[in-house]
């Protein structure tokens, strides 16, 4: 998986469910998507949190740089803040994510990576952690990922579902010998403020919400599937 910004919940679902987990780092980097910004909760509805970065013609993540001329930092913060200080679990995990947005951060991935070992750690789920950056590498799209699971060890690989459109178009993991599942998650609900429930919010609402009870409520709309259909 990319090493997206605050990830959902469905993100830890894939990375409780798997034995070693690999960042995907090596890609193309997309303005405006998950890899830099992410949904939290508010008392008007949600809103995105985005980090800056230094634009470049055509970078990867691994490349990509946070824009530092503006304080994000200290806004992405003030925003958690307000919209989770009245949270059930807000003093718990409050102080150790100040931390990580206290940090100077150069490498938008590196950002990524310390706030998801943040909410995985809180979370207790355990898991190998490896970067794309850092293997020898080769193919693109499915012929990457095959490469990717032969260089780990791997006989399973388990994808989000969304990726099934372009994996069925070439999809070789069983000539490889290696079985394909995708994930199939049915997003649990939980106690949240501000009114009705809102689904799809970075899992940080998920912890300061419920705390210690945010695994279970994870795993219980954990699920997988051999094919899309």
């Amino acid at each position: 998986m990319q090493p997206t910004y605050l990830p959902w919940i469905g993100y830890f679902d894939l990375m409780d469910r798997a034995d070693t987990f690999v960042f995907l780092d090596t890609v193309q980097f997309e303005k405006r998507s998950w890899q830099q910004r992410n949904r939290i909760k508010t008392s008007s509805g949600w809103q995105y949190l985005s980090v800056p970065v230094v634009k470049n013609f055509r970078q990867r993540i691994a490349g990509t740089r946070v824009n530092n001329t503006s304080p994000w930092a200290v806004k992405h913060w003030k925003s958690i803040r307000q919209c989770y200080q009245r949270a059930r679990y807000w003093g718990e995990y409050s102080d150790s994510l100040e931390v990580v947005y206290s940090r100077p951060w150069d490498r938008l991935a590196d950002l990524n990576a310390a706030i998801i070992d943040w909410i995985r750690s809180r979370l207790g789920i355990d898991v190998k952690v490896m970067w794309a950056s850092k293997m020898t590498t080769t193919g693109k799209k499915v012929d990457l990922l095959i490469d990717i699971c032969k260089q780990t060890g791997a006989d399973t690989y388990l994808s989000p579902l969304g990726s099934a459109d372009y994996i069925e178009k070439d999809n070789r993991f069983a000539g490889a010998g290696i079985e394909l599942l995708y994930q199939s998650f049915d997003h649990p609900t939980y106690t949240q403020l501000y009114g009705d429930f809102v689904p799809y919010l970075s899992a940080i609402d998920l912890l300061f919400n419920e705390g210690p009870a945010g695994l279970e409520i994870l795993r219980s709309g954990s699920g997988t599937r051999s094919s899309p259909a």
